[in-house]
């Protein structure tokens, strides 16, 4: 298949797609779609980023009744910040279809608001398996109707420990559903939940190695006492705008964060142990060039919407040569080049067998950088101020904007990527504006209404 009109898909699908600028499906679309499609169980094993979302969001769009306003369709993913993300995507899908609602149910968001929303049913839900399967216990979901259950990163909702509640939120679901299993490996408990609940199903791999040829990928020997001086002279010599730090343990990113802050790096830390409003923040302010470095788990990190990035440092290699695939592939996308460092002690020198193996060629071994000798890292080039009012509010971007370059006195260039929430709103400033803008807007209005205005 080269192209989507060679599917059956109703007619409003394709045209979504072309107003999104989809022209051609990638290789997890052109082999998951023919068979979602036919109404078959698939298991779909791809890399990060390389289509999923779109190819599950089609098909499932594809299955639905939309005169029949009753849940027909169910997502799960890992984190509140994917099922964002898949939600936002399918309602892009949807947009030609008439009067599809699609819902997003996570946890850190007020049940209240979410019992409220399902008042009317949606065609669509997207959300996380604990929340779901409290929902399901308040009786607040009907699943009678359901078509598609999607098990969207399958793998890493294992590593989180919900592997019961899928099993429960599944059992709740009619034996007629179709169960779609998308992921970038299949450990053997998540072939054994698909052996338990999918029938028959079309397995579907398609090559999720990243395309490596536009990442240098460097080892360095280093043992774990001499690597916070050997990460700060690497951040120091290299001087990536942005750079991901991965650690195997959230004491490992607590710890890193520290030191590299000690040393006057921005550095955040992203682990499970941050509550859903400290999580948002830390990531507005890695995407918006708040924060240079990002140090986070794996599980954490998985999710993440960062357009651009230059480096990653491995700190530790990663037990599974896959995860450690899907971390260099974080860097080199969308034609660029990337960097992605190791740091490797002896111990997990053994690691690096399967890596290569997965890679088919041996990887370099590099000198360390030079100790960085109290030379100073470039200071983050925006600052991130909060608004304390969002969505909920009525306020667009184009409003704040106004205030920023009217009271604010700011040329357009100088105000970066605005993110809105609910009830809160972050704006990224040129960091030597910050505090004369902050400033400003204290006593400014915006759509003639006072917002509480602070910095992070």
């Amino acid at each position: 298949m080269t192209n989507f009109a060679e599917l059956a898909l109703p007619d409003p699908l394709l045209r979504a797609l072309d107003s999104l600028g989809y022209t051609e499906p990638t290789a997890v679309q052109a082999a998951a779609l023919p068979e979602l499609l036919a109404g078959n169980d698939v298991q779909a094993q791809a890399r990060t980023g390389s289509g999923k979302t779109a190819a599950f969001g089609l098909g499932l769009l594809a299955a639905l009744d939309p005169a029949q306003t009753r849940l027909q369709a169910l997502v799960l993913c890992p984190t509140r910040e994917l099922a964002d993300q898949v939600a936002n995507a399918i309602r892009g899908l949807a947009r030609h279809l008439p009067n599809i609602k699609v819902l997003s149910l996570c946890g850190g968001i007020p049940l209240r608001a979410q019992l409220a929303s399902l008042t009317h049913e949606p065609h669509v839900a997207v959300g996380t398996p604990g929340r779901l399967q409290d929902l399901l216990k308040r009786g607040a979901l009907d699943t009678e109707a359901l078509r598609v259950v999607v098990l969207d990163e399958a793998d890493r909702m294992l590593d989180m420990g919900f592997i019961d509640p899928i099993r429960a939120i599944l059992r709740r679901t009619p034996p007629s559903r179709r169960t779609w299993m998308f992921s970038a490996t299949y450990p053997d408990a998540i072939r054994s939940l698909g052996a338990e609940f999918q029938r028959d199903a079309q397995t579907i791999t398609v090559d999720d190695t990243h395309p490596t040829g536009t990442i240098r990928q460097r080892l360095i020997r280093a043992e774990r006492a001499e690597k916070p001086a050997l990460l700060m002279g690497l951040l120091l010599r290299e001087a990536p705008a942005a750079c991901l730090v991965f650690c195997n343990t959230r004491r490992d990113v607590a710890d890193v964060a520290d030191q590299l802050r000690s040393r006057g790096v921005t550095a955040l830390a992203l682990h499970g142990e941050l509550d859903q409003r400290e999580r948002d923040e830390t990531l507005v302010q890695f995407a918006n060039g708040s924060c240079r470095v990002l140090v986070t788990t794996d599980v954490a990190a998985r999710g993440l919407d960062i357009e651009s990035l230059p480096m990653v440092v491995c700190w530790e290699l990663a037990p599974d040569p896959d995860v450690h695939l899907h971390r260099i592939g974080r860097t080199g996308r969308a034609g660029e080049t990337g960097d992605a460092v190791s740091l490797v002690s002896a111990r997990e020198q053994p690691r690096l067998v399967g890596i290569e193996a997965r890679l088919t060629k041996p990887l370099g071994w590099f000198e360390p950088p030079p100790e960085p000798n109290g030379a100073r890292p470039e200071p983050a080039r925006m600052r991130t101020l909060v608004i304390d009012g969002g969505r909920r509010d009525k306020l667009r971007r184009g409003d704040i904007l106004g205030a920023l370059t009217g009271d604010g006195g700011l040329s357009g260039g100088e105000v970066g990527r605005i993110d809105l929430f609910a009830t809160r709103a972050y704006v990224a400033i040129a960091a030597p504006r910050y505090r004369a803008v902050l400033a400003a807007l204290r006593d400014a209005r915006i759509k003639n209404r006072r917002f509480r205005v602070r910095g992070l």
